[in-house]
């Protein structure tokens, strides 16, 4: 996949987004070398991003890369998603999982906690292989089903496949987009 396939497999997770979404404040969690990142400061313009790994060298070719994209306002951070970010209750317009979350066996109690970080109207995207059967490279991976019982489990609202695309890796990619439920307003 090269750029504009990451923008395409993208976008529909991030167009039409919740009110506020445009720029905003978003976090890629398990960013690497910021293959989607880049794709994500693309597609928001001047968003503020907080873009965390465990790879420090990745980290930096992702800073690098990021030049091309002036409008973003980049904080990298060396650190494991799956531990304390000390990320804010509330301060998320989204959050990216772009290939990470396959890495961790208790997705539900990691992503519990990181959803705190959206606000209401918050985006979690979600990018991953389309299968329930993992291997040691993908350990943990979760299709586009299993994500969309989960993201209800979540108390995730709006979920959809927002798209596809084949992979000679583990047969093919979905993306998909949740968001946190807006809070209910009091009648009267």
């Amino acid at each position: 996949m090269n750029h504009n396939d990451h923008v395409a497999l993208l976008r529909g997770a991030i167009d039409s987004p919740p009110a506020g979404a445009k720029g905003g404040r978003w976090a890629e969690l398990g960013s690497g070398e910021g293959a989607f990142t880049q794709a994500l400061a693309e597609l928001l313009g001047a968003v503020e991003l907080l873009s965390v790994d465990l790879d420090r060298r990745a980290l930096e070719r992702q800073r690098s890369a990021m030049r091309r994209f002036p409008g973003a306002s980049v904080r990298y951070r060396v650190a494991d998603f799956t531990g304390d970010l000390d990320l804010t209750p509330g301060s998320l317009d989204g959050i990216l999982m772009a290939n990470s979350l396959h890495y961790v066996r208790d997705k539900e109690a990691v992503l519990a906690r990181l959803i705190r970080a959206l606000r209401p109207g918050g985006r979690l995207a979600l990018i991953e292989y389309d299968t329930d059967t993992g291997n040691r490279w993908v350990p943990y991976p979760l299709s586009y089903r299993t994500w969309e019982a989960m993201a209800a489990r979540l108390g995730l609202a709006g979920t959809r496949r927002t798209g596809s695309v084949p992979s000679r890796f583990l047969g093919s990619m979905f993306s998909a987009a949740s968001t946190v439920p807006s809070a209910e307003r009091p009648a009267g």
